[in-house]
């Protein structure tokens, strides 16, 4: 069975958070919030003017830029493209810490890493990858990236503390974070499943939205039922229909291996609401 190929959408946010290039560049005033800095090539001749935006200009909070640089001051900032009429913007906070820039760049995508779990919220993971610089935390794994199975919070999938291994999604110096998965070191549970399509499977209902229904059809296997699958009648909702953990019948209709998803039908001669 292929692999499933990559989302292309993951891949255009991964090349846009990919590191810039390096320039020298030079403060010469402030609009607004923003820095305003000549760029200077490798003889120091001015190139052209260019802007740092207020939330590039460093990992620090501060009220206003002009408390971190002064008209003159020169360092290194990473270009981060070009926006109004085409003026170079750029990072000051992605060099603003040497040794983590480094660190970061040392990185690849589907390089393997280790870490410790040093912080488990709603939202995702945060990880001490082994080898960052000191007083920092890099390490970073978004809910979607932890498991295949169904979760309801990331401390179904870990705790604080837990050693871990996981593959380096993108390594951004602009946040100075490493985006990690521990899902991709899993075996995908839809590999082996695809050939069930056309069966009926008997599962639980794990979760009811507005539009359907998902049902736990196998370890780590979650399917959507739509609504549409359930009644004729428009005006009726899944949550008047069924409720969470009713067994259900159900065909399965499709397997998407690069979506990651499982269409569901009304199982073969299921009475219909």
């Amino acid at each position: 069975m292929p692999e499933p190929a990559p989302d292309p959408r993951m891949r255009s946010l991964i090349n846009q958070l990919r590191p810039g290039a390096v320039r020298t560049v030079k403060v010469i005033g402030f609009d607004g919030a923003d820095v305003l800095v000549r760029v200077e090539d490798a003889e120091g001749e001015e190139v052209e003017i260019g802007r740092i935006p207020r939330q590039e200009a460093s990992m620090r909070r501060t009220e206003h830029p002009s408390e971190l640089f002064e008209v003159g001051q020169e360092f290194d900032a990473e270009e981060i493209g070009r926006w109004h009429g085409g003026q170079l913007h750029l990072s000051a906070r992605a060099c603003e810490i040497p040794a983590l820039r480094s660190f970061l760049l040392a990185l690849e995508r589907g390089q393997v890493v280790a870490g410790t779990v040093s912080a488990v919220h709603n939202f995702g993971v945060f990880v001490h990858v082994d080898g960052e610089p000191e007083g920092l935390c890099t390490g970073f794994i978004r809910v979607p990236d932890l498991t295949w199975g169904w979760i309801d919070h990331p401390s179904e999938a870990v705790e604080v503390g837990q050693r871990i291994t996981a593959e380096v999604i993108i390594a951004e110096t602009r946040s100075g974070q490493v985006i990690l998965s521990l899902k991709v070191l899993q075996e995908d549970p839809l590999i082996h499943f695809a050939d069930q399509v056309g069966r009926i499977v008997t599962g639980p209902i794990v979760r009811i939205v507005p539009f359907g229904v998902f049902v736990q059809l196998a370890p780590k296997v979650v399917g959507l039922l739509h609504v549409s699958e359930l009644t004729d009648e428009p005006a009726e909702t899944p949550d008047q229909l069924v409720d969470e953990g009713q067994q259900v019948a159900v065909k399965v209709a499709e397997v998407d291996l690069q979506r990651h998803r499982v269409r569901l039908s009304a199982a073969d001669g299921a009475d219909r609401t």
